[in-house]
């Protein structure tokens, strides 16, 4: 028996978490992507029409919904559809971690299209121990800036009275959000909490870890539930009612100014996607190591089950490009990465050491894990064969 069990459609192993696999071997993810044939896409777009209708401001009083936004390339196309729907919105980022150059050429680009747009930047101070915590504790160096995504544009929401979130794609489920309820439509924090990605660390367990206190985690939580429900805070996903697709947001991104990566992005398979923080490549490093799949095999799955690839080329980019160690990202070293982390090298190697399956990997006859002179482990398989 091999540890890793692959979907038969796609190249995704049953390692990955909310991942499962029917009777003939396929994935809910391809599942779900069949379904979509049966989708009446006219239908959905009407839909949305109507939902917009009701949170438009025809009277120009305030903004017509927020756009959470990163300045990649699915958030551009988020905004370019409002803008094309006719809508009025104002566009909030939490600012990334550690800020590539391009990825303050496409924030300012977006910018460019017309919109108000705000960024709120939280204390770098207290960031950078949340970066080492979430990567120490639970092997996620982005924990923090996965929880801001969340929290300040519901925290926009309420301090600028604007009720409609407009998010991007719903990974965990196939339906248009809290918007789209009949009843019982607002935001609520079980909600919120729900999807917000925490990873099991709550927000409050931060107090008293490395000197926080309850006042540095502000940006990181979420308003309460008397203050959503004032406002009427709710949410909808532009992927259930239009086809989301990653490749073709890229192109209409492009063609509104969003610039992509002279080349293949370190880990992955693609230019266009993940350019604004040096951290992405940490954080899908430690995605391989905990469940043996990275952020080729994400993208070699999108591609494969859109039909542009075959499945043997997919497993060809996977064994080619997933899950290398992140010497750099985005041209950027990784000893000047994690520097501002506290952390060396070595600090580095044995936390990523620690979360490490150890039973999916290569290892020595002492059960030491193989690493090639490039510090790359190697998959017990890489196919159910």
């Amino acid at each position: 028996m091999h540890p890793l069990k692959y979907c038969t459609h796609c190249v995704m192993p049953d390692t990955k978490p909310d991942l499962k696999l029917d009777e003939q071997g396929v994935c809910n993810a391809c599942r779900s992507y069949e379904n979509r044939k049966e989708t009446d896409w006219d239908k959905r777009k009407r839909e949305l029409e109507q939902l917009l209708e009701r949170y438009r401001r025809p009277d120009g009083s305030n903004w017509d919904c927020i756009v959470p936004v990163s300045g990649g390339k699915d958030s551009t196309f988020q905004v370019v559809r409002m803008l094309q729907l006719g809508l009025n919105p104002l566009c909030v980022t939490s600012t990334t971690c550690d800020l590539a150059d391009i990825g303050r050429r496409n924030i300012q680009n977006l910018k460019s299209l017309g919109v108000d747009y705000v960024e709120f930047t939280p204390n770098p101070i207290v960031r950078r121990k949340l970066n080492r915590i979430g990567l120490d504790q639970v092997g996620d160096i982005a924990w923090p800036e996965h929880v801001g995504i969340f929290t300040i544009p519901v925290r926009a929401a309420v301090q600028f009275g604007v009720p409609l979130l407009v998010w991007g794609e719903n990974s965990q489920n196939e339906y248009g959000g809290p918007a789209a309820a009949s009843e019982n439509n607002v935001l609520d924090r079980r909600w919120l909490e729900e999807f917000g990605g925490m990873l099991g660390l709550r927000v409050t367990d931060l107090i008293g870890l490395e000197g926080i206190t309850a006042r540095d985690i502000i940006p990181y939580s979420y308003p309460s539930d008397e203050e959503l429900k004032r406002v009427g805070v709710t949410g909808l996903f532009l992927g259930h009612y239009l086809p989301w697709d990653g490749y073709s947001n890229a192109l209409i991104a492009q063609a509104h100014g969003f610039e992509s990566y002279p080349t293949t992005i370190e880990g992955s398979v693609v230019n266009y996607e993940n350019l604004d923080n040096h951290q992405h490549g940490i954080h899908d490093y430690f995605k391989f190591l905990k469940f043996g799949f990275g952020r080729a095999t994400d993208l070699a799955c999108l591609h494969l089950r859109r039909g542009r690839i075959t499945r043997a080329d997919a497993q060809d980019m996977v064994r080619r490009h997933d899950g290398k160690y992140p010497w750099t990202y985005l041209g950027k070293p990784l000893e000047a990465i994690i520097e501002p982390l506290g952390i060396s090298q070595e600090q580095f190697n044995k936390i990523c050491d620690r979360f490490t399956n150890k039973k999916i990997f290569l290892r020595d006859a002492k059960g030491n894990l193989i690493k090639d002179s490039h510090g790359n482990l190697t998959k017990i398989n890489y196919d159910n064969a």
